[in-house]
């Protein structure tokens, strides 16, 4: 069985800042990454957000951070990890494929993904018209048309922003009332450039040129269809943690992120987490860059003391 000081599970922007960490403190380090290394940032055509960079696609910053780790000594496996057995001072990582590890500790840093529409084409429109955050994508909509879907606190969250940049924001809700916070809706609904649906589903997608156009909703009561036309989407139904395999070594909360605050650590020494499957307010890139630093020094502060 491989050991390794550190096994890190997952390789979006916190799980490959913190196996850069944990490398630069001079400790061996495994990334084991379920799908595609750098996580829902490889979605975004354009990053402006990111400190240091005035644009970059985000698959050109999460290769980046990929050839910085392994040319510091990473090693990496694509497999989806089911388990983490302690044993005390030492971890084992299990795998569906198989295949198991031994770690001093492991950081898990398995992000979360957006709830989607479960529309046809939906998944190839990401960064081509859909969205999901207007902090990362906003400025690319400026003086454009652009639709939401949703109605809690995130999508009306999401459409103030977008309201300040786009000329005309249309939000789009499956139920009768918007479920969000009373000042929210009072902020946004204030504004001039800014048009409500309630009890409609969308119901399809208007492609041109492969990017989107428009979307068909239904509403629910008359069974109507309506052509809405705009240049963007921006998807705010939840996010989905998927957290559940590391549950006997973390506590989870009401909503399945890691139970955690800023120091990144869990319930059971030698087992950290960062990133987007923390509970946590703000979700960005930096914050999970930060997230990723904080638990792999914590990680190696654990190595040390416990040799």
């Amino acid at each position: 069985m491989a050991a390794y000081d550190v096994v890190v599970v997952g390789g979006g922007m916190a799980g490959m800042t913190a196996a850069l960490y944990a490398l630069r403190n001079g400790k061996s380090v495994l990334v084991i990454e379920k799908e595609g290394f750098g996580g829902q940032i490889t979605h975004s055509p354009k990053v402006e957000n990111y400190p240091g960079f005035q644009s970059v696609s985000g698959t050109e910053l999460a290769d980046k951070l990929f050839d910085q780790i392994i040319a510091q000594g990473a090693e990496f496996e694509v497999e989806t990890v089911t388990k983490i057995v302690d044993a005390g001072s030492r971890k084992t990582v299990l795998t569906e494929e198989g295949s198991s590890y031994d770690a001093r500790t492991v950081i898990l840093a398995t992000g979360v993904r957006h709830r989607m529409l479960g529309l046809e084409g939906e998944d190839d429109l990401v960064g081509e018209g859909i969205s999901f955050c207007a902090v990362c994508d906003g400025d690319f909509y400026t003086g454009k048309k652009v639709c939401v879907a949703g109605g809690g606190n995130s999508a009306l969250q999401e459409a103030i922003l977008l309201s300040e940049k786009c000329s005309e924001v249309v939000m789009l809700q499956d139920l009768p009332v918007f479920t969000g916070e009373a000042k929210l809706q009072d902020v946004l609904f204030s504004r001039s450039n800014v048009t409500s649906y309630t009890g409609v589903r969308l119901n399809q997608l208007l492609v041109e040129d492969g990017s989107l156009r428009g979307v068909v909703i239904e509403h629910t009561e008359s069974g109507d269809s309506e052509q809405i036309l705009c240049d963007g989407l921006f998807v705010a139904i939840g996010l989905i943690p998927e957290n559940d395999a590391f549950k006997d070594v973390t506590d989870l909360d009401t909503y399945g992120y890691f139970d955690s605050d800023e120091h990144c650590l869990t319930k059971t020494p030698g087992v950290f987490v960062a990133g987007d499957c923390r509970r946590k307010t703000i979700r960005q890139l930096t914050t999970a860059a930060a997230d990723g630093a904080a638990a792999a020094l914590a990680a190696c502060r654990y190595i040390n003391e416990n040799k």
